[in-house]
């Protein structure tokens, strides 16, 4: 059963109101006695899922998430000592699996920049979580990817924006090679991390006409092909809806030349339609975050890079759960905190997406993962 904590002896607190009002909110709730277990938010929705930013660096600039423009030479990225360490991830990691969290997912950023990150893959994996895996560019995945499996990671997704070079390269705006990132595509099948996820984000008028031979080129691979609609995260991307190719008009165009059928989803929450070509080659997704919004069934925290709980991919504050970590809080407070902090989630931002909201401030990419 599912647990709701009454907060009668915590005050209320807006997520838009002063910070010094939230964290005195949340260690407040930190007091509050829970005993482990499942919680569920405003709406019903169950935690399930934990998405963990280990860095805010990326070796890319992709024009959808770190624009050249803005992370520039100048940009000022957070000091070392601002981030969680391993130990301090890890210990969050493991109150979430106490409050039934299934699925934890490494994200950046580019996770595989920081130092020694198989270690941080023991760690978690240590904490029993049933689901392990981590989200990359590629660009070092011929390097780490025998190192992450055997440390304990179950999967990897890759972001692939198309597979013309000329394309690609100018998506990522860093002159990296398509080759290498297929190179690590295959490096992560070998040493297990299958069935390797792909993610393409779609941008109108950019990568639109990759659409075709990106399931061609995956179709019988084993590997799943991820078609993303562009979307308005943070403040810096310069989305526009024209740019938007709706999910339907994706599966449309796939399934003209190679048959699709429905099939449903692994559980509550998945955030990709699944689609399976009707030979029986494979499987792709769409995640139609911008037309199809799937707010209802969100099961999705996010931890940010220094250490911030965030209930939505399109929030602008967080709660600071490193304030709790190093202040001398125990980990039923730290539990207490986070079962404290879902119970009153509320958000629905896809389903009331405007665009005045869409032009509402809000936290970059990078800093909370995708």
């Amino acid at each position: 059963m599912a647990i709701v904590i009454p907060l009668t002896d915590a005050r209320a607190v807006d997520p838009t109101a002063p910070r010094a009002a939230r964290d005195a909110w949340l260690r407040d709730a930190a007091k509050i006695d829970a005993a482990p277990g499942g919680v569920t938010d405003a709406r019903g929705r169950r935690l399930r899922d934990l998405r963990i930013s280990v860095t805010d660096r990326c070796n890319f600039r992709c024009v959808y998430c770190m624009p050249k423009d803005v992370f520039d030479a100048d940009y000022k990225f957070l000091p070392h000592a601002e981030l969680l360490t391993f130990e301090e991830i890890a210990r969050v990691a493991a109150r979430f699996v106490e409050r039934d969290v299934t699925k934890i997912r490494l994200t950046g950023g580019e996770p595989l920049l920081r130092r020694n990150i198989e270690r941080l893959v023991e760690l978690l994996a240590a904490t029993g979580v049933e689901d392990l895996t981590l989200t990359t560019n590629g660009a070092l995945l011929v390097k780490k990817a025998a190192a992450l499996r055997a440390a304990g990671l179950k999967r990897v997704t890759v972001s692939l924006d198309s597979l013309d070079d000329a394309t690609f390269r100018a998506m990522n705006d860093a002159d990296f090679p398509v080759a290498r990132v297929l190179e690590g595509i295959d490096a992560a099948a070998a040493a297990g991390l299958a069935p390797v996820k792909i993610n393409m984000v779609v941008k109108r008028g950019m990568n639109d006409a990759s659409i075709l031979p990106m399931a061609r080129h995956f179709r019988g691979t084993g590997h799943i092909v991820r078609f993303i609609e562009f979307m308005d995260v943070g403040a810096t991307n310069g989305w526009r809806m024209d740019d938007v190719v709706p999910a339907a008009e994706i599966v449309r165009a796939i399934g003209a030349e190679m048959p699709l059928e429905s099939i449903d989803a692994d559980e509550r929450g998945e955030v990709a339609q699944r689609w399976r070509y009707r030979d029986g080659s494979g499987e792709i997704g769409v995640i139609a975050s911008v037309t199809q919004a799937f707010c209802r069934d969100c099961t999705r925290a996010r931890l940010s890079t220094d250490g911030k709980l965030y209930t939505c991919l399109f929030g602008s504050e967080g709660h600071d759960l490193r304030a709790l970590l190093r202040g001398g809080y125990s980990d039923a407070e730290i539990g207490n905190a986070i079962a404290a902090v879902w119970n009153r989630r509320d958000d629905r931002y896809s389903e009331i997406r405007t665009a005045a909201t869409a032009r509402a401030p809000k936290v970059e990419m990078s800093y909370i993962g995708g």
